[in-house]
């Protein structure tokens, strides 16, 4: 976390990820004020990158895995939909790097 925090300029992808680390690190984190804290900052990296980079497939592809593995009390489930059919629409541009089985289970 530190490496993706300690850049100065991070990218949107870099930014998301960061984003991701932090909304599933709220589940380790002790306090419930810490919790919804730590949650809500990543959540905010999230989508601060996709304003950034909104055709991306992959930072749509975090916040989707995000959104479908988020408890429905914190109120962050409202881009499943959409972020399911851009996927789907944009499946070509995905980076050679990211796993496509990891991306056609969370579809399913």
């Amino acid at each position: 976390m530190d490496r993706l925090e300690g850049s100065k300029q991070q990218t949107p992808l870099e930014l998301a990820y960061l984003g991701g680390l932090k909304t599933i690190w709220a589940n380790h984190v002790f306090s419930p004020i810490a919790k919804l804290s730590t949650f809500k900052e990543g959540r905010k990296d999230i989508e601060r990158a996709i304003l950034m980079d909104p055709k991306n497939p992959e930072l749509r592809f975090i916040r989707l895995s995000i959104q479908k593995n988020a408890p429905s009390f914190l109120g962050y489930k409202s881009n499943i939909a959409e972020d399911r059919r851009f996927i789907q629409a944009n499946w070509g541009a995905f980076s050679p790097d990211v796993p496509m089985a990891d991306v056609k289970a969370l579809l399913d």
